[in-house]
């Protein structure tokens, strides 16, 4: 659903993205004529049920070559829009040029591509989740028209297939990603490149760029969403039945504060706590 406009967007099969708009459902439904069941007293129906009303696209993109698996709004633009598929192809499209894509890379992982989001901090990032297990970041002033474009970033640290990915809202330069190995991790791509905290201590052997692991899930996690109203809270759903014979889970949980928070806020807090539990030793 477009963020500023009552447009959706819809990818399948058929290889194709489609555009809709949801006045048009509307106005179609205003000039629709009732659909009116009368009957005579010999118990004859005198009327014709009508059809269910339908609507047709605003716009048809093709340039996928297999399934369309996701796609995406620029958040600024009812005009502008991504999308990715099964074809490891990140196509951008802008419904003001035409029916054909603006910018293809041709190869934007090395599997099938599950899932794609736009940056609404900077809507030069964008990110895609894919089969080959890894999250890619890229910078569409980077990416050519030519079906040329590598990643600004690649975060690995999955061991089966990305199924979503999503910004927060919270912090521009953290997000999401949800996949087949029951695990939702959080990242920071400002951290990526980081070998040391602002302590001056080694950092973990983790890969770069991760700082949480919620891993409250048994099997695979299909979705996640950030809360919009509820900092830093995160809504996630997993497919349970297959392991444990049930329907799937549904989890709302936050990370503590401790971990999201600027380490020299941090520092000086558990400086308090220290100082605190000498004294009450002493």
């Amino acid at each position: 659903m477009c963020p500023s406009e009552p447009f959706v967007l819809s990818g399948g099969k058929d290889k194709c993205v489609v555009l809709w708009s949801v006045h048009d459902h509307i106005s179609t439904l205003a000039v629709e004529e009732p659909t009116v069941k009368q009957g005579s007293k010999s118990g004859g129906n005198t009327a014709k049920a009508t059809e269910n009303p339908t609507i047709g696209p605003r716009g048809i993109y093709k340039g996928h070559t297999d399934t369309v698996e996701d796609v995406q709004f620029c958040p600024s633009s009812a005009q502008e829009f991504c999308s990715v598929g099964d074809d490891s192809r990140l196509i951008l499209w802008d419904a003001r040029v035409g029916s054909v894509p603006v910018v293809k890379v041709d190869k934007a992982h090395n599997g099938d591509l599950h899932c794609v989001d736009w940056s609404p901090h900077d809507l030069n990032f964008i990110l895609t989740g894919s089969a080959d297990n890894t999250v890619h970041m890229f910078d569409r002033r980077k990416l050519k028209s030519s079906g040329v474009g590598s990643p600004v970033y690649k975060f690995e640290g999955h061991e089966a297939a990305v199924l979503c990915v999503q910004w927060s809202p919270d912090k521009a330069s953290v997000f999401g990603s949800a996949a087949e190995d029951g695990i939702l991790n959080i990242w920071d791509h400002e951290k990526v490149g980081k070998t040391t905290d602002s302590a001056g201590s080694k950092l973990s052997n983790t890969p770069p760029g991760l700082f949480f692991r919620h891993a409250g899930h048994r099997d695979k996690v299909v979705d996640f969403h950030w809360s919009a109203s509820d900092p830093w809270t995160v809504v996630s759903v997993s497919d349970d039945c297959e392991s444990s014979g049930g329907g799937g889970t549904l989890q709302i949980w936050r990370m503590m504060d401790l971990i999201y928070r600027p380490e020299e806020e941090v520092l000086t807090e558990l400086d308090k706590f220290r100082s605190h539990i000498f004294g009450c030793n002493s």
